[in-house]
């Protein structure tokens, strides 16, 4: 509900618009953009590398990293939780059904979905969400998936971390 009520707000309708909402908590920013992180990762309504402008821009590329990590890594472990508890009909709900089965005709022709996910999470522009989703509607076991997403997706942020703050 947060994160709808300040996009509706315009604070991410831009990365520099989400940097400067992100900014005004002051000592609370790193915070508010591991929250932020944290719901979009789950709840997608903003590209996840706006985060990653407005961690660089704010917090240079080693703090901008740490809270997109764990932003992002949290978020990832709460929509595996989500799919495993209420299922099918629920992530229909959050992913759009297009979205949706796209990922499972994706998932459905790999050999080993466990690698295809982990490449998925390593490298960039990858349906993140829509696989953290399936993987917790196929029962991945978690240890699996938490050693994926620890291991995996931290590459895929420090480099966005490091050519944001490069850029900017």
């Amino acid at each position: 509900m947060f994160l709808a009520i300040v996009f509706f707000r315009g604070h991410f309708g831009s990365a520099e618009a989400l940097r400067t909402y992100i900014g005004s908590f002051g000592s609370l920013a790193p915070l508010m953009l591991t929250a932020i992180q944290t719901m979009q990762a789950f709840f997608p309504i903003i590209p996840s590398f706006f985060g990653f402008i407005a961690g660089a821009g704010l917090f240079g590329a080693a703090g901008g990293f740490l809270c997109n990590y764990i932003g992002i890594s949290l978020g990832s472990m709460i929509a595996y939780l989500l799919a495993r508890r209420f299922g099918v009909g629920f992530v229909k709900q959050i992913i759009p059904e297009k979205k949706y089965n796209a990922a499972v005709e994706w998932a459905a022709s790999k050999k080993s979905y466990t690698v295809v996910f982990f490449l998925s999470i390593l490298l960039p522009f990858a349906p993140d969400c829509a696989l953290c989703y399936f993987s917790g509607l196929i029962n991945m076991p978690i240890k699996k998936y938490i050693l994926i997403i620890v291991t995996a997706k931290p590459w895929c942020i420090l480099l966005y971390s490091i050519f944001f703050n490069s850029i900017l």
